[in-house]
């Protein structure tokens, strides 16, 4: 048996690599390409999948793990921020949702209780499709994401009284006190994790963070560990992990973890998206196809223009309040649930099931192209949405942060640059990967991140485009290396200063680009600092010292002779 559970696996993913080439290859979404294979796969085409359990259980880990990551990038702040209109959002657009599509479904001749079953799924949103695509475009940091992110949760939220609903419902009755007690439930687990953190995780973080691994493991088991503990309690998964992510979002550590749990997440989440396709069944396909594709249009097409409508009526611009509604135009996997609990309930047919998993797979598989496509769909439809933004708009502003000079490694003479850019009055942030220095900086008020100066996404976060100065005191030569060929690219006018320890690394880093390369038996970090506190961040200021270098290895050490200085 476990060895039929290896085999499915190993041909899922062999198939889903394949697909997602072709998908690539066509400039499209690579979740298209696991919802195919995940159709191909199922038991109405290939029947691969024999142990459909088993795929559900490693998609619940994707979705567990995608949500713990996003609780661990947010904070108070952001949830302060758009925690009231989120939930305005949340109500007003589940409500005029559920109405609307009442109403469709009634008209297409369904009965007062499965009417009520559809018009509930067709007005939640899928959290994890959502999430990953605002992810991979970095967008989940920006106002109509965090929006996004905010109303999702709290459907989730809503999810979860719908379904303890149904499930009284087809015991004959609502149980108040069930509801009651799950609410109770909710309030005491919070405040035991909000203790636990702040009397247990906090002083526990300098002792974790001295071993990349145990930080690893004890991150991943708490978010997995909380995601079973709502589970029990009547919750759902998905709120346990965000839940757990929050938890440990103010550690200093929060983003190293994030980096590191990301691959995993990836690779389950990818079996979720299988899953989802897997479950069409074409046997009841034929009498439904037409109303899924009209219920789906009503999702892809209502839901944007409810969400537009309320942001709009609220006073955001009308491209925030539009990518917002963007985001939200599909079903969610909760959707899916539901409608299967009516179906065990006896109150939803067979057919219902294949129409909300039809529109569901319609939905989500459009919505991706609308999500990575918003800015330019936004453009065409920019002076038709112009009736839903209101003459005062509420201001909205970036909250990235903007870097003058950044330091990459403290312990060889980072004390001496950080000088520097105090008395230069210059914003600065350092990245290092040693917890010790981590606590010696805390201590010192300055700024800095923990991470590695080769994740491509602390690059990303901390945007070296608008960098001027960009130092490295790290030691090792293919990490300047790499971090030279991406500033190359990504910030070509920076002046660069990174370090050597051999006049053949040096030559080869000038040999790249770099504007000085320290080198002990060269110049030291006093010496270019007061070069730096003469000159600023200049770069044509360096090339006279790069010149003289130059001059000196090639004279000493016979290197550079093909550099143009």
């Amino acid at each position: 048996m476990n060895e039929n559970i290896f085999t499915e696996i190993s041909i899922l993913l062999a198939l889903s690599a394949s697909i997602a080439i072709i998908m690539r290859a066509l400039k499209q979404p690579l979740i298209m390409g696991y919802i195919i294979t995940g159709i191909l796969v199922g038991p109405s085409l290939l029947g691969v999948v024999n142990s459909p359990g088993t795929i559900e259980v490693f998609g619940k880990f994707g979705i567990a793990l995608l949500l713990f990551i996003v609780g661990l990038g947010l904070n108070p702040q952001i949830i302060k921020e758009v925690g009231k209109v989120s939930l305005i959002t949340c109500l007003g657009q589940v409500l005029f949702t559920s109405l609307l599509g009442f109403g469709i479904v009634r008209y297409l001749g369904y009965g007062v209780v499965t009417s009520l079953y559809i018009a509930v799924a067709l007005s939640f949103s899928s959290t994890i499709i959502i999430l990953k695509l605002l992810t991979d475009k970095k967008e989940n940091h920006k106002l109509y994401g965090k929006i996004s992110i905010g109303v999702l949760l709290l459907q989730d939220l809503l999810a979860i009284f719908a379904l303890v609903i149904a499930a009284a419902m087809g015991n004959n009755g609502i149980s108040y006190v069930e509801l009651g007690e799950l609410v109770s439930k909710g309030v005491a687990v919070g405040i035991g994790i909000i203790l636990i953190s702040h009397f247990l995780l906090k002083p526990m973080t300098a002792f974790l963070s001295r071993s990349q691994e145990l930080l690893f493991i004890f991150a991943l088991a708490w978010g997995l560990a909380l995601s079973t503990l709502f589970l029990k309690l009547g919750f759902s998964l998905e709120i346990g992990a965000l839940v757990g992510g929050v938890a440990l979002s103010n550690m200093t550590y929060a983003r190293e973890i994030s980096s590191r749990l990301r691959p995993l997440r990836d690779f389950f989440v990818i079996v979720f998206f299988i899953a989802i396709g897997a479950q069409l069944d074409f046997n009841n396909l034929g009498t439904v196809i037409f109303q899924a594709i009209g219920l789906s249009a009503f999702v892809l097409i209502g839901k944007p223009i409810i969400m537009t409508a309320i942001l709009g009526f609220m006073g955001h611009t009308r491209k925030t309040s539009f990518k917002t509604g963007l985001a939200v135009a599909q079903i969610s996997e909760f959707s899916l649930i539901f409608i299967l609990l009516g179906k065990s309930n006896g109150q939803v047919s067979n057919e219902v099931v294949s129409l909300v998993t039809m529109v569901g797979i319609i939905t989500i598989a459009l919505s991706s192209y609308m999500i990575i496509f918003s800015d330019g769909i936004y453009l065409f439809f920019e002076k038709y949405i112009k009736l839903f933004e209101r003459k005062k708009v509420i201001p909205e502003h970036e909250t990235k942060h903007v870097y003058d000079a950044v330091l990459f490694g403290y312990k060889k003479g980072g004390s001496e640059f950080i000088k520097v850019f105090d008395k230069l009055t210059k914003r600065y942030i350092v990245v290092d990967y040693d917890p010790d220095v981590i606590d010696e900086l805390d201590r010192k008020n300055a700024r800095y991140l923990y991470g590695d100066a080769t994740d491509l996404e602390l690059l990303d976060e901390i945007d070296l485009s608008k960098a001027r100065l960009i130092v490295s005191l790290i030691t090792d030569y293919p990490t300047n290396l790499f971090l030279l060929e991406y500033l190359g690219q990504v910030s070509p006018h920076a002046v660069i200063i990174c370090h050597a320890d051999s006049a053949k690394d040096a030559a080869k880093l000038y040999g790249i680009g770099a504007s000085y390369v320290l080198m002990p038996a060269y110049i030291g970090n006093e010496k270019i600092g007061t070069f730096i506190r003469k000159n600023g961040f200049n770069k044509t200021e360096f090339k006279h010292y790069r010149e003289k270098h130059i001059h000196y290895l090639q004279s000493h050490y016979e290197l550079l002779s093909d550099i143009e200085i």
